[in-house]
């Protein structure tokens, strides 16, 4: 599979709350690195972090660029609300080894009505 089909697969399973599908998605030693937090490294702390998101709002992910770069896939996305972002996937062996994304926090925190940190 390539990185591309690789983040497809991320992407569908994001926009079902699929948390199986999503943290299989990852190596063992995986790091998900949202700018706006601190690392997540492991592929149980990765299936925690997205289990806590997938329970605290809905969200969704709209594809608006999808490029892949040797081992990389890079998304530009949006949501249906306006909040927008990018993240690079860096895949090897068909597993996300690393994660890292950026977007609006705060914006993201006030559209779901969530305390800001």
């Amino acid at each position: 599979m390539t990185p591309k089909d690789i983040l497809q697969k991320w992407i569908d399973a994001f926009n079902k709350a699929d948390l199986e599908t999503i943290s299989d998605l990852y190596a063992d030693n995986a790091v998900n690195h949202q700018v706006a937090n601190y690392p997540v490294v492991g592929k149980p702390a990765i299936k925690e972090m997205f289990k806590g998101e997938f329970e605290t709002a809905e969200m969704t992910c709209i594809p608006e660029n999808i490029f892949e770069d040797g081992e990389w896939a890079i998304l530009e996305w949006r949501d249906p609300n306006g909040l927008r972002g990018c993240g690079f996937f860096q895949i090897k062996n068909n597993k996300i080894v690393f994660q890292r994304g950026y977007w609006d926090k705060l914006s993201f925190l006030k559209l779901h009505k969530l305390p800001i940190e």
